[in-house]
């Protein structure tokens, strides 16, 4: 008797910790998406509600400051603030600034091609951002933009956006496309490839989203840069400045070339931003990096991880999709309500789980789902793509959050753009995604 009463006891604490989970991840959810906290308070309060309420192990809920992305945010500041402290990112903009000052869409619409440029060479969303968001700004101020005016925040956003959603057109560019990539191998055997997967999402992720990133901004934030004609004359590269290349060179390298070392970016990034901290032979002094790094950001990065992590070890992510699959309005054929209907479901996904962690976790539904909807397997895991680039709000994206850190972008001008961008897309471009799915054969 006395075992059936600790076994119901059991089951009793189970069902109450999981609903605790639900509503600890609900209200910071709404804390991040509403911005009545500063986002690293809430990052302080989900941390702290986990463990007083002992939701889960610390392992888990603090398993953001032990994820790759979290250590390469933390180097990619102290590289930025490097490549800022030496002169280098003043330098590379000298050279920018005159054919792109000569008007603010020819300004928006080149740094949103950077952006997409540099993931083919680049496969880190967070270097990417980190070597890309000091030159921007700094070509902004050489051509009158002043720091904290609606067209620096506007610059600011061109690099974050159009880092995070461009890339997704890009296999090994997005973290998003490498878990959904290895989700995809380990659950069906099925090797996704480079290009493939680009001539799939480039014309609509990738050209698509730019166009529509670039309306967008020109809409929202306007700015009026005061044309350069000539470049300044500046002195010759300095010994540090040639260090800091070198450093950089290397770094871009290894990240590069990741497939072939078996090195994370991340760690390639740490090694880096060591160098640069260390005394005599780096860049940075303790002040400089104590002013240099957004710890704010650093702790709301680790407090998005933190809660995908909660949501799937505590198995919230199952329930929420397995509710919502039993409620979905599925045709047993293909068609672009079913399209639409699975989109649909990934964004809502990416609410509770953020863009890393929805492939993670509809990769392994997708043989239901393909078999509701009528669409091939291989259909059903690649339209996520689409869905987790379409973030609703900046948190769902973390990326996005980084460069907002890095360009000291107000959460509202971010929840702006990125409320509007979700809008168009929907209206926009996702017919003409199920279009070329279809053109291809996918659907």
């Amino acid at each position: 008797m006395a075992t059936s009463t600790r076994k119901g006891s059991s089951v009793v604490a189970t069902d109450l910790n999981f609903w605790l989970t639900a509503l600890v991840v609900g209200i910071t959810i709404v804390l991040w998406a509403s911005a009545r906290l500063p986002e690293f308070i809430t990052a302080l309060l989900f941390f702290t509600a986990a463990m007083l309420l002992k939701l889960a192990p610390a392992s888990s809920v603090f398993s953001g400051f032990a994820s790759s992305a979290f250590w390469l945010v933390l180097s990619g500041f102290v590289l930025g603030a490097a490549i800022r402290k030496v002169g280098l990112a003043q330098r590379w903009a000298n050279y920018l600034v005159v054919p792109m000052s000569q008007s603010w869409p020819r300004m928006v619409a080149g740094t949103v091609l950077l952006t997409y440029l540099l993931a083919f060479v680049m496969p880190s969303n967070m270097g990417r951002i980190a070597l890309l968001m000091p030159v921007v700004l700094a070509m902004g101020e050489r051509a009158g933009i002043k720091a904290g005016s609606r067209g620096s925040i506007g610059l600011a956003l061109a690099v974050g956006f159009g880092t995070f959603q461009l890339s997704a057109s890009i296999l090994p560019a997005n973290v998003p496309n490498l878990v959904l990539s290895g989700a995809a191998e380990s659950a069906y055997q099925l090797h996704l490839q480079w290009l493939p997967w680009w001539v799939l999402h480039m014309p609509v992720v990738g050209i698509g989203k730019g166009m529509l990133l670039i309306g967008c901004l020109l809409w929202l934030f306007r700015a009026t840069p005061t044309p350069v004609r000539q470049r300044d004359v500046l002195p010759g590269l300095s010994r540090s400045e040639w260090r800091l290349i070198g450093l950089l060179m290397v770094t871009l390298l290894l990240w590069m070339t990741d497939s072939l070392h078996g090195l994370p970016a991340a760690w390639v990034g740490l090694a880096a931003a060591c160098i640069c901290l260390l005394p005599r032979v780096g860049f940075l002094s303790g002040d400089d990096f104590t002013n240099g790094v957004n710890f704010r950001t650093c702790i709301y990065i680790a407090g998005i991880l933190g809660v995908a992590t909660l949501v799937v070890d505590s198995g919230l992510g199952r329930f929420i999709a397995n509710a919502l699959l039993s409620v979905l309005p599925l045709q047993d054929h293909p068609s672009f309500s079913n399209f639409a209907v699975l989109n649909a479901l990934v964004s809502l996904m990416n609410f509770v789980l953020t863009a890393n962690g929805v492939p993670a976790m509809v990769t392994p539904m997708a043989q239901e789902l393909a078999q509701a909807s009528g669409f091939p397997l291989l259909t059903v895991i690649m339209l996520q793509v689409f869905a987790y680039a379409t973030p609703l709000l900046p948190y769902q994206a973390s990326p996005v959050v980084v460069a907002m850190g890095l360009g000291n972008v107000p959460a509202k001008a971010g929840l702006q753009l990125c409320a509007t961008l979700f809008l168009f897309s929907v209206l926009i471009l996702l017919p003409l995604d199920y279009l070329w799915f279809r053109l291809l054969g996918y659907a």
